[in-house]
């Protein structure tokens, strides 16, 4: 890798990792989340410096080149990282759908025994028909 290729990622790294700073900043981007990201940024800058090495170990594990090394690595990582965001997601849908319930059953709980269901107002200024 040419000096000025080397230059680039490094920058490209350093904006993505200030980029998440602001991110995190502005409430936009969980700290847990923020740490993986920085991780990975500081992985780049990482693989950088140490290209030599990364040519090194895909000689020694028989691949072409430490660029297809690395992308097996970015895939593998991101395959990783779509699990975790899966289990994550599928813990979230399991909360929302028992509050729903818990609402539903306040609500139910609240109103009179038969007398009819009001849906909350939405903001919408229909007038009555009655």
């Amino acid at each position: 890798m040419t000096l000025r290729a080397q230059l680039f990622t490094v920058a490209v790294a350093l904006l993505g990792l200030v980029g998440i700073l602001l991110l995190v900043r502005r409430g936009r981007l969980k700290e847990r989340f923020a740490l993986l990201w920085l991780a990975i940024g500081a992985g780049m800058v990482g693989l950088v410096a140490l290209r030599p090495l990364l040519d090194r170990l895909a000689e020694a594990l028989g691949i072409a080149s430490g660029t297809t090394l690395l992308f097996l690595f970015a895939i593998l990582f991101l395959l990783g990282l779509l699990l975790h965001l899966s289990v994550t997601y599928s813990s979230l849908e399991e909360k929302v759908r028992t509050l729903a319930e818990e609402v539903a059953l306040q609500r139910a709980d609240s109103v009179e025994v038969g007398a009819p269901i009001e849906e909350p107002d939405e903001g919408h200024d229909e007038p009555d028909p009655a």
